[in-house]
C-alpha cells in the first residue's frame, strides 16, 4: 500500500472540490492522524505510562483524584 500526501491551498474552491470528487469514488481512503489526547490514551491502555508527573506523581489507576486528607 502506498501513502500520497497531498498539499494544496484549502482556500482554492477547485482543488477541493477535485479531492471531494477523487474520494468519493471509493478508491482512496482518507487517514487522519491521532489526537495527542487519543495518543495518551493508547499509551496509558498499552502499560506504556505507569504515572503522571504531576503534584504527588498519582498512578494512572488512582484516577488521579483528591487525597484522603484533603476531603474534609
Amino acid at each position: 500500500m502506498a501513502t500520497i500526501t497531498l498539499e494544496y491551498n484549502a482556500r482554492n474552491r477547485m482543488a477541493q472540490k477535485t479531492l471531494e470528487f477523487i474520494l468519493s469514488l471509493g478508491v482512496f481512503r482518507t487517514k487522519t492522524p491521532k489526537t495527542v489526547l487519543e495518543q495518551a490514551f493508547e499509551d496509558i491502555d498499552k502499560g506504556r505510562v505507569t504515572f503522571v508527573n504531576g503534584p504527588g506523581k498519582k498512578t494512572v489507576g488512582d484516577g488521579g483524584g483528591k487525597d484522603k486528607a484533603q476531603d474534609g
